[in-house]
């Protein structure tokens, strides 16, 4: 199962955030960490139901914390794996 790494913030009077460094334009909001967490596999999941080409390859921890953007973008979130969640077809 392939995870992407996920930065996790929250502003006070908010809800949590998340984003996606190798995704782009992903994004998931809710009022709970746990929450938040769920909301970003949908979002994830869905992103890629109609991804046009090859999907983005995730990159590591490490090779995150090579690239300054990344530390700079990251330094006051959490940091999370996240894995896509395939969406169930609804019932008739």
């Amino acid at each position: 199962m392939t995870h992407y790494i996920a930065l996790i913030h929250k502003e006070p009077d908010s809800g949590y955030g998340v984003s996606f460094p190798d995704v782009p334009g992903v994004t998931a909001v809710a009022d709970t960490l746990d929450e938040a967490l769920h909301e970003a596999g949908i979002a994830l999941g869905f992103a890629f139901e109609d991804w046009q080409g090859e999907r983005p390859a995730p990159r590591t921890l490490d090779e995150l914390r090579s690239n300054r953007e990344f530390l700079d973008w990251s330094s006051d979130a959490v940091v999370a794996a996240v894995a896509p969640t395939e969406q169930l077809p609804q019932a008739a």
